[in-house]
């Protein structure tokens, strides 16, 4: 083994290019698409926060082309790995504790958020120890094959996804009124950007990238990757957007606390086998949060084996008591929703600065050499 850095990959490992963009899709459809309606509409009160939406992919856009940059200047290595050659062993190890602490968080949020949804919609006084279990041991199951397995669940996963959510979406057209959504900027630019650190926190996930770049057989389509992999969530949540304060209105929208959800159980298409379609994209979403989990899951688990230089299963077993009571931390859905925020922030400061600071000081250490 040439370098103890370096990971020796079997055939197995690799993941192709179309892979690698459903991976970076599975990981920014998490909670999201149930919540975005209200929380981008709350910071401005404006029902042109479609725009934001898109501003905030841009810029999603943007911090996913500079980590895939980074990465690429050590296509053998995850982040974990190159970070101590970049800035240091204690730092580099520093840095990388913290975005295994971001990824044990963000996979308590997602379990829990699940949890809520399906105690809602489906499982009302179940225990919530007892929805997070079944999820967290499915997930165990599913990462303990590696990388390969979690990609091709995902490429299972996502075309359901996205069928099933655009049906019940646009089913919603009959409730659908387009005065809602006029005048367009009615009250000017500036209420439609007090959302966009909102709509912005609403696409992480490209983050991903910093660490299964080294799995990719063409790493040089990494960037091909990660822009189609935002690109597909941005047209989800603009149809999300639209449709649901087209129909709910910016004043019904700001009341609820699962807006979409709430959207789909308020109409019904009589005749059908289906009469009621929240049960359906109920199924769907509880699919996508939980591909969000398994990922944040083996994220923890890989980050942990790198920085010890163990094997991973030992990690991959020992998280999950962390997860579940990462979980747990919340008393109440608000407080599920403040978790989320600070999974967010967290995000932003890891994933919107750090990447561009260290992508810069290896250049200026690359020419030095």
């Amino acid at each position: 083994m040439k370098g103890r850095g370096k990971m020796i990959l079997s055939p197995k490992d690799k993941i192709t290019t179309p892979q690698t963009a459903v991976i970076v899709i599975n990981f920014i459809l998490g909670t999201g698409i149930l919540t975005l309606p209200r929380t981008s509409v709350e910071k401005g009160h404006t029902s042109d926060v479609w725009l934001t939406v898109i501003l905030g992919g841009l810029i999603a856009m943007m911090a996913g082309i500079i980590m895939v940059k980074l990465s690429l200047q050590f296509p053998e290595k995850t982040f974990y790995q190159y970070s101590q050659e970049i800035v240091g062993k204690w730092i580099g190890s520093l840095l990388s504790l913290l975005i295994v602490g971001y990824f044990l968080t963000n996979s308590g949020f997602q379990i829990r958020s699940l949890t809520e949804v399906t105690k809602y919609l489906l499982l009302e006084g179940t225990p919530t120890w007892a929805i997070i279990m079944p999820f967290m041991w499915a997930s165990l199951y599913l990462i303990r094959g590696g990388i390969n397995p979690i990609a091709r669940l995902f490429e299972i996963i996502l075309p359901i996804t996205v069928i099933l959510f655009l049906i019940v979406a646009f089913m919603s057209i009959k409730i659908f009124e387009v005065d809602n959504l006029r005048p367009v900027l009615g009250s000017g630019i500036t209420p439609a950007l007090k959302g966009i650190k909102t709509t912005a926190l609403a696409f992480t996930g490209p983050e991903i990238m910093l660490l299964i770049l080294v799995f990719m057989k063409e790493p040089n389509k990494a960037g091909k990757a990660v822009l189609v992999g935002i690109t597909i969530p941005l047209f989800l949540y603009i149809i999300t957007v639209v449709m649901v304060i087209g129909a709910l209105s910016v004043d019904g929208v700001v009341t609820r606390t699962w807006p979409t959800l709430d959207l789909i159980r308020s109409y019904e298409l009589t005749g059908l086998v289906f009469e009621r379609f929240d049960s359906l994209l109920l199924v769907v979403w509880i699919m996508q949060m939980f591909t969000t989990f398994t990922i944040a899951h083996y994220a923890a688990a890989l980050g942990m084996a790198q920085l010890f230089k163990k094997s991973i299963h030992p990690f991959i077993y020992g998280l999950l008591p962390v997860m579940y009571l990462i979980s747990m931390i919340p008393k109440n859905i608000n407080d599920v929703f403040k978790l989320g925020d600070t999974v967010g922030n967290i995000a932003l400061i890891l994933f919107g600065f750090l990447p561009l600071l260290l992508l810069v000081i290896s250049k200026v250490k690359g020419e030095k050499v």
